[in-house]
């Protein structure tokens, strides 16, 4: 029998600190005498005090750690009721959302998804445009938490790979997790601070560098203006791809070089292959720019840098309709979104990794079948990749796949068209944000969609930020038995 009170209590603490920051944007909506404010004076309240009534109730049942299994539950659990209590400034705030939509809204924040099913953006108030980039933000630092701290221990997708030498068991993960969560918001913050002062010095008002410094930071996308960066100051396009990128990159490799340890950052065998990707994708969006749609050489490197980090690194924002730049750049950014950034980062998708991961496994494989008597052992970064290790990243494209492939199968089968199905269903999965297509794309929202392909996308955007296995073991049967 599980034992859900250790659960309870670590919900329970977040949900109250997750209804203190609804605070922030009543505040705001107070100074600016808007009739809003009453919305998260209210959801604010709400959600502190059931928050401290879960804890209170089971505080007395918080061991020295947690089993296996609850901390299955929790990793997957708190990413399921900080959505639902996101939701309720949606529901009865200005946008006047349906519980779906405003669950979906606030799903796509907190897993930094960035998809919308709010139009009108520039009319909403300013409280509201602020929780969206409060969700993204807090979804950001928690997502790197979550990653550091319990995918390794789950062995999730191959993350075992990145567990800390001096961690290595269940009975220390909750001293741990309060540990990790002191030095990555820390830096976090700092990251946070040196961005919103680039976008303030880019031209920028105060308020859209607060909420595009956090969602950039955490490689979200939730934008202040329907148009999202089509009509900011140009500058803005060299700010934001600048910290999408070090957004991507492994948060311990920042706490290292803040001890004075810069040789890991530089020998990081993800950070060089994804410089590398970065630089191989802008120079062809350039190239094809130039060349086949004749576009000045400082604005096809401009929009090319901006919209090709954006994609890769998950965050999702636009500058331009890229749908309409021909097939290549299409199929391209298709691709991107399907990558991602570092693990250990707020970047989302696949991961860089995982790709090295199962290169070196088939260039393995072709080895073993040239020299079948021959001892060969996939590498990665110079080491031996342990068998499990292996195991699991095969495991999770698998699963990728055969989710990609569902989750388009159900898009479909509610009426979309093949392209807005099967983007729709990457987006999400890969938490990316725009679709292709007239309804979803870059230029588009997901508010005309029915609420059937909502709520598997908001599925979705759930199960790929969590890496899949940790959503999918609570839907076995044997995890619950025994």
């Amino acid at each position: 029998m599980i034992d859900f009170r250790p659960v309870a209590y670590v919900c329970g603490v977040i949900v109250a600190c997750f209804g203190s920051a609804m605070f922030v944007p009543m505040l705001v909506d107070m100074i600016h005498r808007n009739g809003e404010w009453k919305t998260f004076a209210v959801s604010g309240v709400l959600t502190f005090l059931v928050g401290t009534c879960m804890a209170l109730s089971t505080r007395n049942a918080v061991g020295d750690g947690l089993t296996i299994r609850q901390t299955f539950i929790l990793t997957t659990g708190v990413f399921v009721v900080i959505p639902m209590f996101g939701a309720l400034p949606f529901m009865f705030g200005a946008s006047e959302l349906s519980f779906t939509d405003a669950l979906f809204e606030s799903m796509s924040g907190i897993t930094t998804t960035g998809s919308t099913v709010i139009v009108g953006l520039d009319a909403m108030p300013r409280g509201l445009l602020l929780w969206r980039g409060m969700l993204q933000w807090l979804g950001g630092v928690s997502v790197i938490i979550v990653a550091l701290v319990f995918l390794p221990l789950l062995r999730v997708g191959g993350m075992q790979l990145f567990r800390w030498d001096s961690y290595d068991s269940l009975g220390t993960i909750l001293p741990r997790a309060a540990e990790v969560t002191r030095w990555i918001s820390l830096i976090y913050l700092l990251l946070s601070a040196v961005c919103l002062l680039a976008f303030l010095a880019s031209g920028l008002q105060i308020f859209d560098a607060i909420v595009y410094t956090m969602t950039t930071v955490a490689t979200g996308g939730f934008a202040t203006h329907d148009t999202s960066f089509q009509n900011l100051p140009m500058a803005t396009e060299y700010v934001a791809p600048a910290f999408m990128f070090l957004a991507s990159l492994p948060f311990f490799r920042y706490y290292q070089l803040a001890n004075k340890n810069i040789v890991p950052l530089f020998r990081d065998a993800q950070i060089r292959s994804f410089i590398r990707l970065c630089v191989v994708v802008i120079l062809a969006l350039v190239i094809w720019q130039v060349l086949v749609n004749g576009e000045p050489i400082e604005r096809a490197f401009r929009q090319s840098l901006f919209n090709g980090m954006s994609i890769l690194t998950g965050t999702g924002y636009v500058s331009a309709d890229y749908g309409s730049w021909g097939s290549f750049p299409v199929v391209l950014f298709f691709t991107l979104g399907l990558i991602g950034g570092c693990a250990g980062s707020t970047s989302c998708s696949v991961k860089i990794f995982r790709f090295q991961l199962l290169f070196a496994a088939i260039q393995a494989r072709i080895q073993k079948i040239k020299s079948p008597h021959a001892v060969v052992v996939p590498r990665y970064a110079g080491m031996q990749v342990p068998g499990d290790v292996v195991r699991s990243v095969l495991v999770f494209f698998v699963i990728f796949i055969g989710t990609l492939a569902g989750g388009t199968m159900l898009l479909a089968l509610s009426g979309l068209d093949f392209v807005t199905a099967l983007s729709g269903t990457a987006t999400a999965l890969a938490n990316v944000g725009p679709g292709l297509g007239p309804i979803i794309g870059p230029t588009g929202t997901f508010a005309e969609l029915d609420n059937f392909p909502k709520w598997v996308l908001t599925f979705l955007m759930l199960a790929g930020r969590l890496e899949l296995s940790a959503v999918y073991a609570l839907l076995s049967v044997k995890f619950w038995q025994g």
